[in-house]
């Protein structure tokens, strides 16, 4: 399970799955890769026959870091805009609805514009034969949508409908509908790996539904949970949306993976 965490995520997860790799676990071999937004993006990444190393290259190294839009508001606006409408109902599907018509109504750059940055962090655009579903929530119902290759959906309109932060970025248009981030409904959601014995969840962010799904997945099989140790939350700042971030995250990350690799061996085996 990839969680959701902007460009700050995209890098720190690359990191820990490069650094888990290199001390022995190689995580690729999972049945399925869940991903949702940033998370969205690393599924389709480390899918793509790109040797991990190289994908940590590309996070970890300045010169060949994929140019990102700036995003043009900060996170704490964000926030205070979600926080609000959570203020006025404890009711999420209504909740859902209403970022749904935040995001539509939202001032963002052309969905085109937008595509081809989501376009360019992809190494390959055909779904690959790896196991990945990646989560998006249709903006006029609040439901939920798990796109993979038996979807019918292009490989990098289904990553930019997971990434497309409410707000930030324009709701992405597939067939009749328009979707928005995977991480309205659940920063993991983690719960969709119900029904395997062994579930590994990055979470590059704070998630308030991660421990009830966690503890749902644990009464049937074995959980690992990463979230980033003191040194990645500091490398990865106050804004997880700043494209100068990737550096620092992707090699907090990596430490990070390395450090634990040990300890996630005899699970992952």
């Amino acid at each position: 399970m990839l969680g959701g965490g902007g460009v700050a995520g995209i890098a720190w997860e690359t990191g820990v799955l490069a650094g888990l790799a290199d001390g022995g676990v190689d995580c690729r071999s999972a049945d399925k890769i869940v991903g949702t937004s940033a998370g969205a993006t690393v599924a389709a990444q480390v899918t793509s026959g790109v040797p991990l190393d190289e994908l940590y290259r590309r996070q970890a190294d300045p010169v060949l870091q994929n140019k990102e839009l700036p995003s043009g508001i900060s996170i704490e606006e964000l926030v205070s805009s979600f926080e609000a409408l959570y203020e006025r109902t404890q009711d999420l599907a209504q909740v859902r609805r209403e970022v749904g018509e935040l995001a539509l109504a939202a001032n963002t750059v052309p969905e085109p514009v937008r595509r081809e940055v989501v376009a360019n962090r992809l190494p390959r655009h055909e779904w690959p034969e790896a196991d990945i579903a990646l989560v998006a929530v249709d903006t006029a119902t609040g439901e939920h949508r798990v796109f993979d290759r038996s979807s019918g959906v292009d490989l990098v309109d289904a990553v930019a409908a997971s990434c497309a932060v409410p707000g930030v970025w324009p709701p992405v248009t597939i067939g009749p509908d328009r979707y928005m981030d995977g991480g309205v409904r659940s920063g993991v959601n983690a719960d969709l790996a119900a029904g395997f014995d062994r579930v590994l969840v990055l979470a590059p962010l704070e998630d308030p539904q991660l421990v009830g799904q966690v503890e749902s997945l644990a009464a049937g099989g074995e959980v690992e949970v990463i979230i980033p140790d003191k040194a990645s939350v500091a490398a990865m700042g106050a804004d997880p949306l700043d494209p100068a971030v990737r550096t620092p995250s992707a090699e907090a990350g990596y430490e990070q993976g390395k450090m634990i690799a040990d300890r996630l061996v005899t699970f992952w085996t």
